[in-house]
C-alpha cells in the first residue's frame, strides 16, 4: 500500500475536523414559521355555522390569553428543537459515509487509531447533542402542557361554576320542565367535551400547524422532489382517518347512549328493589337487563371491528410513505442530488408527521362534539330567570309578618293548570291561618307564591305593605320558615340537615330546635346521634322522622313567618300536639300559615279559608265555618268519627 504523503494526511484530518462538523448547517435550518404558512384548514360555510356555538368561549380565551400565548410559544419552541434532531442524525450519517474511505486509507498505520478515536468522539458528540435537544424539547413540552392544559382546566372550572350559578337562579318552573339527568349531563359530560376542545384540541392544533410548517419547510429546503414523494400518502391518510374517526365517533356515541340506558335500568332496579321483590319481578328485570347488556356488547364489538381496521390502515399508509422515501431517496442519491443522510432525515420527518396527520381526524371529531355540547349548554344559559331579585346585596332585616293577598290569580306556566283565581285574604302580624281543601285545590300554590317561587299573573301580594316583587328576595326567603309537603333531606348527617337552616347554629341550638320538633329523643337513641348519616334523600329515616327534621330545619332559622305545608301527616297524635304546642307558645307572636287536610283542635286559628278549584269557597273562624254546614263542617265531622 502506498503511504499517503503528508499533505494528504493533513487534508484528511483537516477535512474530518472542519469540513464535516456542522452543528447547525445554514442550508438546513427551518425558515421562520411566522413568515410563510404552508397550508391552512378551511371549513365549509355550513361547518362554520356549526362552530358558532363555540364563539361563546372567546371570553375565556381572552381571560386566559397569556396562558394561550405562552402555550403557543412553548409549542413552537418544542417543535423547533424536535425538527433539529433529524438534522443531527443526517449530519452524523453523512459524516460516517464521507469519512469511511478516508478511514480505510490509514489501514496499517498508527494514525488510523487516532482517526478512529476522533471519529468516535465526534459521533458521541452528535449523540449527546441529540439527547440535549430531546431534553430541551421535553422542557418546553412540559411548559406547553402547564399553560394550555392548565388553561383548559381553569375554563372547565369557570364553566361549571357559571352553569351551576345559572341553575340556582332559574325558577321552579324551569325544573319542572327539565329532568334532572339532562341538567346533570350539561354540567358534567358536555362541559368535559368542551374542555377537550379548549385543551387538547387547541394544543394539538397548534402542534399540528407549527410542526408541519417547520418539517415541510426543512424538507423542501433539502429536496422538493423527495418531499413530494415522501408526503404523497399523507393526504390519503388524513382523509381516511377523518372518515374512520367520524365512524368511530358515531359508534362511540351509540355506546354511550346504551351505557346510559344500562345505568338507568340498574338505578331504577336498585331504587325500587322493594317493589321488584314485592311483585316477584326479579327474573323479568334480569331478562330486561340482560337484553340491554347484549345490545351494549354488540355495539362494543362493532366498534372494536372498526378500530381493528383503523390501526392497520394507518400503519399501511405510513409504511408506503417510508418505502417511497427510501426508494426515491436512493435514486436521488445515485444522481447526487441528496446525501444518504437526507434519506434518514426524511424517514424521521415522515414518522414525525404521523401523529399530527393522524390527529387531524381526532381533533376534528373533538371540535364537532364540543360544538354540539356547547350548543346545548348555550341553550340553557340563554334561558332567563323568571324570578329576579330587585335588590342586590340588600341589608338583612326582620319582617313584621303582615300578609295580604289582593285578588290574586295564578296559572302554572309549565302545565297551564289554574292554581289560584281571584284569592284575597289579610293576615296581621302574629295571626294564624289554616288553609284547607281537597287535593289540587291550590293550597301549596299559596305557599309557593309567598316565598316567590313564582310570580302571579294578576292581583297583588303585599308583605308588610310592600309588593312582594319589590322586596329583597334573599331576605324574604331567609325570614320565612317554609316546611314543604315534599320533604327533602340531603345526604348529610342529621345535625348537618338541621343546621342547613342556619349555618351558624351551635350544637346546643341544633339540639334545642330538634326538641321543639319532637325529634330529639329519636336522634339520641341512634348509635351516632346527630352525626348519623341520613342517606340519599333521607332513605334511612321514616317518613315522620324526615318531616320532623325538616320542621327543625325551618324553626332554627328563627323565622318571622312560618308556613307548614301538610308536614304533620306522618306523625302520631302526641308528637303532633308537642309541635303545635311550640307553635302556640314559643312563636305565638309570629305569623303562621298551616296547610292541612286535618283540623287541629289544639291550634287556635284566627282565620280559616277553604279552597276549591283555586278559589276561596269558605272563610271564617272555626265556629263560623261549622255553622255554614259546608265542606269544612263535613271534614270536621268525618275526623271526629275517625277519632
Amino acid at each position: 500500500m502506498k503511504m499517503p504523503n503528508s499533505s494528504l494526511e493533513g487534508f484528511g484530518v483537516f477535512y474530518f475536523l472542519t469540513n464535516r462538523v456542522h452543528l447547525f448547517p445554514l442550508h438546513s435550518l427551518p425558515l421562520n414559521p411566522f413568515k410563510k404558512r404552508v397550508f391552512s384548514i378551511k371549513f365549509p360555510q355550513n361547518n362554520l355555522n356549526l362552530l358558532k356555538p363555540l364563539f361563546v368561549l372567546n371570553k375565556y380565551f381572552f381571560k386566559y390569553k397569556w396562558h394561550l400565548v405562552i402555550g403557543f410559544l412553548m409549542v413552537t419552541a418544542a417543535n423547533f428543537f424536535n425538527v433539529l434532531k433529524p438534522q443531527m442524525v443526517r449530519n452524523a450519517l453523512d459524516l460516517v459515509v464521507d469519512n469511511l474511505q478516508i478511514f480505510h486509507l490509514y489501514d496499517g498505520f498508527d494514525l488510523q487509531t487516532t482517526f478512529f478515536e476522533e471519529f468516535g468522539k465526534t459521533l458521541l458528540f452528535f449523540g449527546v447533542l441529540v439527547l440535549i435537544l430531546a431534553l430541551i424539547q421535553g422542557v418546553f413540552m412540559y411548559f406547553m402542557r402547564q399553560t394550555i392544559i392548565v388553561m383548559s382546566r381553569l375554563i372547565e372550572y369557570d364553566m361549571r361554576k357559571e352553569i351551576f350559578e345559572h341553575y340556582e337562579n332559574l325558577s321552579l318552573a324551569f325544573y319542572k320542565k327539565n329532568n334532572t339527568g339532562d341538567l346533570m349531563s350539561r354540567i358534567t359530560e358536555d362541559v368535559t367535551k368542551v374542555r377537550m376542545y379548549v385543551g387538547p384540541a387547541i394544543l394539538y392544533g397548534f402542534n399540528l400547524t407549527t410542526l408541519v410548517i417547520m418539517v415541510v419547510t426543512s424538507m423542501l429546503s433539502v429536496s422538493p422532489e423527495l418531499t413530494l414523494y415522501a408526503l404523497a400518502p399523507m393526504p390519503i391518510l388524513s382523509i381516511s382517518i377523518y372518515y374512520v374517526s367520524n365512524l368511530i365517533n358515531k359508534k362511540s356515541m351509540g355506546i354511550q347512549v346504551q351505557l346510559a340506558t344500562l345505568n338507568s335500568t340498574a338505578q331504577e332496579a336498585y331504587s325500587g328493589i322493594r317493589v321488584v321483590k314485592s311483585y316477584v319481578q326479579e327474573a323479568q328485570m334480569g331478562k330486561f337487563f340482560l337484553g340491554e347488556s347484549q345490545t351494549y356488547m354488540d355495539k362494543s364489538l362493532d366498534l372494536a371491528k372498526t378500530n381493528a381496521f383503523f390501526f392497520p390502515l394507518m400503519v399501511l399508509l405510513i409504511g408506503i410513505s417510508n418505502i417511497l422515501t427510501v426508494f426515491m431517496g436512493g435514486v436521488l442519491v445515485a444522481r447526487g442530488t441528496v446525501t444518504p443522510g437526507n434519506i434518514a432525515e426524511f424517514v424521521i420527518y415522515v414518522n414525525m408527521l404521523t401523529w399530527p396527520v393522524t390527529a387531524v381526524g381526532w381533533v376534528t371529531s373533538i371540535i364537532q362534539q364540543a360544538a354540539a355540547s356547547q350548543s346545548r349548554i348555550n341553550g340553557f344559559l340563554e334561558i332567563k330567570p323568571d324570578i329576579i331579585n330587585p335588590i342586590k346585596n340588600g341589608v338583612p332585616k326582620r319582617l313584621q309578618g303582615d300578609i295580604e293577598f289582593k285578588n290574586v290569580s295564578f296559572t302554572y306556566p309549565d302545565s297551564g293548570i289554574v292554581g289560584l283565581e281571584n284569592v284575597s285574604f289579610h293576615l296581621k302580624r302574629g295571626e294564624k291561618m289554616a288553609i284547607i281543601g281537597k287535593t289540587g285545590s291550590g293550597k301549596t300554590t299559596i305557599a309557593d307564591l309567598l316565598v316567590r317561587m313564582y310570580d302571579i299573573d294578576s292581583g297583588e301580594i303585599l308583605i308588610d305593605g310592600t309588593p312582594i316583587e319589590k322586596m329583597d328576595l334573599a331576605n324574604l326567603r331567609e325570614r320565612v320558615g317554609y316546611v314543604p309537603q315534599d320533604v327533602f333531606l340531603f345526604s348529610d348527617t342529621i345535625g348537618g340537615n338541621v343546621a342547613f337552616g342556619n349555618r351558624e347554629a351551635s350544637q346546643a341550638k341544633i339540639e334545642e330546635y330538634t326538641k321543639y320538633a319532637a325529634i330529639y329523643d329519636d336522634i339520641k337513641v341512634l348509635p351516632e346521634g346527630f352525626d348519623t348519616m341520613v342517606g340519599e334523600r333521607g332513605v334511612t329515616l321514616s317518613g315522620g322522622q324526615k318531616q320532623r327534621i325538616s320542621i327543625a330545619r325551618a324553626f332554627i332559622k328563627d323565622p318571622d313567618i312560618v308556613i307548614l305545608d301538610d308536614c304533620l301527616s306522618a306523625v302520631d297524635t302526641n308528637t303532633e300536639q308537642q309541635i303545635l304546642g311550640y307553635i302556640n307558645g314559643a312563636i305565638a307572636d309570629r305569623t303562621s300559615i298551616t296547610i292541612t287536610h286535618r283540623i287541629y283542635g289544639l291550634l287556635n286559628f284566627d282565620k280559616i279559608i277553604v279552597l276549591e278549584d283555586g278559589s276561596i269557597s269558605e272563610a271564617g273562624t272555626h265556629d263560623e265555618l261549622l255553622e255554614n254546614n259546608g265542606f269544612y263542617y263535613e271534614m270536621y265531622e268525618k275526623q271526629r268519627l275517625e277519632e
